[in-house]
């Protein structure tokens, strides 16, 4: 009877990992087909003969095929939605970027294969979740050398003296720390917050009249505030320095169930906005543009007042794809195509976007109600998935003019070999946490 029990519950689970296996694969299927009809268009479009053209497509299809069947093989029990996401996503991305500036599309295409490769092996490299809590301090170390590399020897791919220098070169590759030190801060975060999540629940703490002063509490908000205004002041990344704050913020406030962080942080953050508007020329610049941009639609505002109008062209249809004109917005193709993305498949393709990233980060906040019993894997998941949330809002809202501009790229979508890398960085996480193993 036992024995009749036990092949009956192996059975069961078999059935539903080739379910789960199915479910992923169809998924796939359907977003690829949705990536190929629209390149082939593009591709028809152009009246190209050239095979070469068609690579980023094929090399997509080869990285679909191979992450699926490794992940398949290796890590069988996963969350079968997040990886169609985040492929349907980077086909849609490669897509836009080979219509709007086809050269980039090989680099991009690329970075695709190594972001797929780094994403798997981070979500079948064993114990990494352990090193990730344990070497904590080695790891913000390790990050905060990086920062601080980049403040002294940063550059940026266009020589550009007066634009800011984020980026690190070596023999013509060049890579963004501040996009590893993201992962890395919620690494760490989630690992102290899950050390002190007894004291932050504890008993007496949840009298709202004694706020928690401890050291232990307001020292990394110290920290990270002071690391937001480094980042601000001396690399001008408005936008990292923003989702550094707010990632934080949220992860206190779920570590310790007290609204008035919240609150704390919403006041922190526009009290430097204000002095930030009166201390820096960049940020008063990209205020005033968001604030009334029809003032200056040829001169400062001109990108943002692009970038409405295409919104307007696009409608509820889209233009479709290669017959819009979002080539008039500069650096379209990194820092403004969502605005592409919304003339081209319009208000219809605007809708699909979203809820790709909104379903992605339901999985992921699903992925941290599983470890409800190990607050440095719920945390650790929660993190990633804000850190997803809030740069996709800032940059989505900064191209509505919903929100001033801060210089964020769109996860999985823009051009940029080092966001791809880490976004599938994030992914190969959530993979690994999805497993719901102790590792």
């Amino acid at each position: 009877m036992d024995e009749s029990a036990t092949d009956l519950a192996l059975k069961t689970d078999e059935l539903e990992l080739s379910r789960e296996s199915q479910t992923e694969r169809l998924l796939l299927l359907i977003g690829g087909g949705f990536i190929a009809i629209n390149f082939s268009a593009l591709m028809l479009l152009r009246s190209s003969n050239n095979l070469i053209e068609w690579l980023p497509l094929l090399i997509w299809i080869g990285c679909a095929i191979g992450g699926h069947l490794l992940l398949h093989r290796y890590l069988a029990n996963r969350d079968p939605l997040i990886f169609p996401l985040v492929m349907f996503l980077s086909g849609w991305g490669l897509v836009i970027i080979d219509r709007l500036a086809p050269r980039f599309a090989d680099r991009q295409a690329i970075w695709l294969i190594v972001s797929v490769i780094m994403m798997f092996l981070t979500a079948e490299f064993p114990y990494l979740m352990r090193w990730l809590k344990r070497y904590r301090y080695t790891l913000l170390i390790g990050g905060l050398i990086l920062l601080i590399s980049t403040i002294l020897f940063g550059t940026n791919p266009t020589g550009q003296e007066t634009a800011p220098q984020l980026w690190l070169g070596f023999g013509g590759l060049f890579f963004q720390p501040s996009e590893a030190l993201k992962v890395i801060l919620v690494a760490f975060l989630a690992s102290y917050l899950a050390e002190q999540y007894p004291l932050l629940r504890a008993e007496h703490l949840r009298d709202h009249r004694h706020l928690p002063l401890s050291p232990r509490i307001i020292g990394p908000m110290i920290l990270m505030w002071l690391l937001a205004v480094i980042i601000a002041v001396w690399q001008r990344d408005l936008g990292t320095a923003v989702v550094f704050f707010m990632v934080f913020i949220i992860l206190l406030y779920v570590a310790s169930g007290y609204l008035w962080i919240l609150v704390s942080g919403g006041f922190l953050t526009v009290l430097a906005a204000f002095a930030a508007y009166y201390l820096f020329s960049v940020v008063r610049l990209r205020i005033d543009i968001w604030i009334n941009p029809w003032i200056e639609a040829e001169g400062r505002a001109y990108q943002i007042v692009q970038s409405l109008m295409a919104f307007a062209a696009g409608g509820i249809f889209g233009q479709g794809v290669g017959q819009g004109n979002p080539t008039f917005i500069p650096v379209v193709h990194s820092d403004f195509v969502f605005a592409a993305l919304a003339e081209e498949w319009g208000l219809f393709g605007i809708i699909a976007m979203i809820f790709c990233f909104m379903l992605l980060i339901v999985r992921g906040f699903r992925v941290s109600a599983l470890h409800q019993d190990r607050p440095f894997y719920a945390l650790f998941a929660i993190g990633l998935s804000a850190l997803l949330a809030i740069q996709s809002l800032l940059i989505m809202g900064g191209v509505l003019k919903l929100v001033p501009l801060t210089g964020v790229t769109l996860p999985y979508i823009s051009y940029g070999g080092s966001s791809l890398l880490i976004s599938f960085i994030i992914a190969g996480l959530l993979l690994r946490l999805s497993c719901g193993e102790r590792s």
